[in-house]
């Protein structure tokens, strides 16, 4: 599958939808639509939309699968990102969709939210064979992966195509004296997986103040998953306004530095 090359310039944004889910299945309404929330993200420039169905449906249901699928039809310079465990549901959902990319994401069903990444040795058996079924389908592979240098060829060597480095250790430490020490972390091991010929995707609680410095400061980024903190802003700033912000973001992470 060819990449689009918007992606090969810039590091792309995908918007996470699963939480404009959980509002709506609050109530038996049907608002606020995941489909129009997903439209208006690639209308105002999101190159992505990326989402984490769960088998209990806490938020992004089944047909949410398959309308955003259509939807993306509409969008064919755009990329539908699929997350989730593959030992679970994801698999049904990638045999049928066929998205652009399926991030396997090590989450056990009860899990609050995605908060570690795969652990090779360990998962490589179990890993390669969907891995390999993935590709054959001619769907992009990416690993939700901690940021650990010396994991990185361990994951190509499963197949996978890119890893997406879990953020949150990062944002927890934004602002802190440990803030420098922990980008140089992420840093190190998305030098890791370029070296090892992987792309490097990466997720979890960015946003705006912290999204720049991300970007500037890690090679190779090609894509951030956003979710919770673009959707919390968009209840403020509406969905156009906040998806140019987070590009604004971007921008300024591959802008030069003044010297003052």
């Amino acid at each position: 599958m060819n990449m689009p090359q918007h992606i090969l310039h810039r590091t792309a944004l995908s918007v996470n939808v699963n939480k404009v889910a959980l509002v709506r299945n609050t109530r038996h309404l049907g608002i606020p639509s995941v489909t129009r929330a997903a439209e208006l993200c690639l209308q105002a420039g999101a190159q992505g939309i990326t989402v984490h169905p769960r088998p209990d449906e806490r938020h992004i249901r089944r047909q949410d699968v398959f309308e955003l699928a259509a939807l993306m039809k509409d969008w064919p310079d755009r990329e539908y990102n699929i997350e989730g465990n593959p030992s679970q549901n994801l698999m049904d959902f990638i045999r049928q969709v066929r998205p652009h990319q399926a991030t396997f994401v090590p989450d056990s069903e009860d899990q609050f939210t995605s908060d570690h990444g795969w652990s090779f040795p360990q998962d490589a058996e179990r890993l390669a064979p969907l891995i390999a079924e993935c590709r054959a389908l001619g769907v992009r592979v990416s690993l939700f992966m901690d940021p650990v240098p010396e994991q990185m060829a361990a994951a190509k060597a499963a197949g996978a195509d890119r890893v997406e480095l879990y953020t949150e250790p990062y944002a927890a430490a934004w602002g802190k004296p440990q803030q420098a020490a922990e980008l140089q972390r992420y840093a190190a091991a998305a030098q890791a997986a370029l070296n090892v010929g992987l792309g490097v995707n990466a997720g979890h609680d960015l946003n705006r103040d912290n999204l720049a410095a991300f970007v500037r400061g890690v090679p190779g980024l090609l894509e951030v998953s956003i979710g919770h903190a673009l959707i919390a802003d968009a209840l403020e700033l509406g969905y156009a306004a906040t998806v140019q912000a987070y590009l604004g973001c971007i921008a300024a992470g591959f802008a030069p530095i003044k010297n003052s």
